[in-house]
């Protein structure tokens, strides 16, 4: 009924802009965006809403046989191929139902949400009573007993195949899902899953809506959400940085930032005078940056509209004892709380309140494309800085979550993103 099913999916609602909303919309009447980005209009009400037309569609797509429930039930491999700096990766994934658990030793977050998201998540299920988006969860099994029973499913004949322009940045990425149904590959998953201890790596919106909308449903299995589960011993599960755009500060000045960095930062400058020029003084910043991440030293790409990049590497780790004092050293030691506190907070004046209401602050996926779209607006004085971040490092994040914290919103970028509407629970 739908033809192509690649042109029914989306990426994840919340890095879905305006634009790629409409072209969505555009690509297929049956896109999962109109459920789980749908359009907003200036008469909507309490009764009539984004929230209430996402029911409608959910039903009348189930009526009109659009989408249909699988005969048998079944854990779902999910496999992405893509291509990185020119090499190519592979993750592998599953995708099964899991008991809701509140935040602790079993299901740990990394970064922290905010409000609005959370609720507009938690609308749409209480609309729908269906999840749509994928919770991305890792695991770590050195025995790779999933990834084993993924890849021989891999062997069949998918259920969905696609290949997508990552519309969020990036290369085309290849997704497959296929359908593990028997019992002794099922069994085994549950069983090396019993003892595991997860950390959310996308979705941590959508899994605090479930946890809310569990205790207030009566459904027993609003009290499961649907995860993809993802081990960390492989090559395919990839970070990549978020880079962070400033702008609409009053009475800022490169010169005076880059002369106050100096107190607590070393500062390096890349200077160029023509466009190939400015090309080969940023890949050196950033090659310098990465360079000093490899060293375990902190450091930050800066690039303010002048005829340089910098890059500003933390003097001495321990100023951040008294600027954090009562958090992790894992915490502490982080790119990104170094930038939010010493940078963006005490030299800036960007505050966790002008951070929550983003009055301040675009955060940049860490792909070419995002970058020199950044770099262009600083050009054209529609922002006043853009600082270059390293991606976190998967050892950084385990040591943060086993210390009970979370880091600052919008740290890391797990690529590809995991595509919506692959897989709906209705519960």
């Amino acid at each position: 009924m739908v033809g192509d099913v690649g042109k029914c999916v989306a990426p994840p609602f919340d890095v879905i802009s305006p634009d790629l909303q409409q072209q969505l919309y555009q690509i297929c009447r049956y896109n999962i965006v109109r459920i789980t980005k749908g359009a907003t209009t200036p008469s909507d009400n309490d009764s009539h809403n984004q929230y209430t037309r996402a029911a409608d569609y959910l039903n009348c797509w189930i009526k009109d046989g659009v989408l249909k429930q699988d005969a048998q039930e079944a854990i779902y491999a999910y496999v992405q191929d893509f291509q990185l700096a020119s090499t190519a990766f592979q993750r592998l994934s599953f995708i099964a139902q899991a008991r809701l658990e509140e935040f602790g030793k079993t299901v740990r977050p990394h970064e922290k949400v905010f409000d609005e998201p959370m609720i507009d998540r938690l609308n749409l299920k209480r609309a729908t009573c269906a999840s749509f988006g994928l919770v991305s969860m890792l695991y770590e099994d050195q025995q790779k007993i999933a990834d084993k029973i993924v890849e021989r499913a891999a062997r069949q004949k998918p259920l969905i195949d696609f290949v997508t322009p990552d519309l969020i940045g990036g290369q085309n990425a290849r997704h497959r899902l296929f359908a593990i149904t028997a019992k002794e590959d099922i069994d085994a998953i549950v069983r090396m899953m019993s003892d595991k201890n997860c950390i959310i790596a996308d979705g941590h919106h959508r899994y605090t809506a479930g946890l809310i909308y569990s205790q207030e449903s009566a459904n027993p299995s609003a009290r499961y959400e649907m995860i993809a589960f993802t081990n960390t011993c492989q090559q395919g599960l990839k970070i990549l940085a978020t880079h962070r755009l400033v702008g609409n500060l009053e009475n800022f000045d490169i010169e005076k930032l880059l002369a106050d960095l100096k107190e607590n930062f070393e500062i390096t400058e890349f200077a160029f005078d023509v466009a190939g020029s400015k090309i080969e003084a940023q890949q050196k910043m950033q090659f310098f940056m990465q360079a000093e991440n490899d060293n375990d030293r902190n450091a930050f790409g800066i690039y303010g509209g002048t005829n340089s990049f910098y890059v500003a590497v933390l003097k001495d780790k321990k100023v951040m004892e008294s600027a954090m004092p009562n958090a992790s050293s894992a915490c502490r030691t982080l790119d990104v709380s170094i930038l939010h506190k010493l940078i963006l907070e005490k030299l800036l004046g960007i505050d966790k309140q002008k951070l929550a209401n983003a009055e301040n602050i675009e955060y940049v996926k860490g792909t070419s494309d995002a970058l020199d779209d950044s770099i262009a607006l600083v050009d054209a004085g529609q922002k006043q800085v853009l600082f270059f971040m390293n991606p976190v490092k998967m050892q950084q994040l385990k040591m943060v979550t086993d210390a009970g914290e979370r880091m600052p919103q919008k740290s890391t970028y797990f690529y590809p993103k995991m595509y919506t509407g692959l897989v709906i629970n209705k519960l």
